[in-house]
């Protein structure tokens, strides 16, 4: 078995529950900072400086940071920003577990948000 095959199997297993309700939490947590970010654009520079810095101590990948920083191209438009964000795809899911829209939400901010899921 090579190693692509391999690597290719991995990527396509089944979502599992537990997964599923992380995923959809930080759908959820990725909706209400979106919802702020495009209400207070002063956030803006901030996200970008999370995105340069990750990018450039190795901790985020070329694709995110493409992801990311041309996500924010489109905060004047909020129904595509929104749409692409919230996006319920393999890649989009992996680029919101490792989020720069950090900071936006208040601790309280983000315990309402996951207080309002229900499963």
């Amino acid at each position: 078995m090579s190693y692509q095959h391999t690597r290719n199997r991995v990527r396509d297993r089944p979502r599992n529950a537990q997964r599923e309700n992380i995923d959809k939490q930080i759908c959820c947590l990725h909706k209400a900072m979106a919802k702020k970010l495009l209400a207070n654009h002063h956030y803006i520079p901030q996200v970008m400086a999370t995105i340069e810095a990750r990018y450039e101590s190795g901790k985020m990948r070329y694709g995110a940071y493409l992801f990311w920083s041309s996500l924010l191209e489109y905060i004047d438009q909020p129904a595509l920003f929104m749409d692409t964000l919230l996006e319920d795809a393999p890649q989009l899911r992996k680029y919101r577990r490792q989020t720069p829209l950090v900071g936006i939400l208040t601790e309280q901010e983000r315990q309402t948000v996951l207080d309002e899921l229900t499963f």
